[in-house]
């Protein structure tokens, strides 16, 4: 995309002037340097993000039987990084067959941990537990943490697009990641909500429709 391939010029020649001239210009013009590279840095983050939300719909490939286990496994290679360095615990059941968009699902539970992950509490390993249900004509997904939770007023402003409810230097982030689980998930058929207590941890409920024809793959 154009927008991507100007944005990753700026963030370059910002670092290049970074490196270039530390130290030989006065500390305010350190500063604005360090500001124009962050600047970018969370533009071109920004850009990516949104990019990510708009394609869930226009981008989208057709459903196809798609086992959720092996979805959650791909996402935890995704967040291998964030898992080692925050000694994170994963727990997880046998999870269902579905009918998806294969990338999908591997995108939203990749969003749901990387998010428990990074709200944990200071001083607390992250364990993060993932299962999933029948109700009714749905399987029922939750992901659960033991992390800094969410009051109540929240639980339907964080699906918003661009919301936050913390400042950007606690907690690095665009306030896109939970407005794209949702646009995932209705557009899968299903509907995704929120159960926590501050300082209690979160779980994230999600419903994807079961298929009678995969019923032989049910839990």
């Amino acid at each position: 995309m154009w927008g991507f391939g100007r944005m990753r010029t700026v963030i370059s020649y910002s670092q290049l002037l970074a490196n270039r001239y530390e130290g030989q210009l006065d500390a305010e013009a350190d500063e604005y340097i360090e500001f124009a590279v962050d600047g970018a840095k969370r533009m071109h983050s920004l850009l990516n993000d949104l990019t990510t939300y708009l394609r869930v719909s226009t981008d989208g490939s057709p459903f196809e039987p798609a086992d959720c286990s092996e979805a959650l496994n791909r996402a935890l290679q995704e967040l291998t990084l964030a898992i080692e360095e925050n000694q994170a615990r994963i727990t997880h059941k046998n999870l269902p067959t579905v009918m998806a968009d294969a990338r999908q699902p591997v995108q939203l539970f990749q969003n749901l941990i990387g998010n428990s992950i990074k709200f944990r509490k200071e001083g607390t390993r992250p364990e993060i537990d993932v299962r999933a249900a029948r109700s009714n004509d749905m399987w029922q997904f939750s992901v659960q943490d033991n992390g800094i939770g969410i009051e109540p007023q929240y639980f339907e402003r964080i699906f918003g697009i661009f919301q936050r409810l913390h400042l950007r230097e606690a907690y690095q982030g665009t306030g896109i990641g939970l407005a794209v689980c949702k646009r995932i998930v209705e557009r899968h058929g299903g509907r995704i909500w929120a159960e926590s207590e501050r300082g209690q941890g979160s779980t994230f409920h999600f419903t994807i429709p079961i298929q009678r024809e995969l019923e032989e793959t049910d839990l």
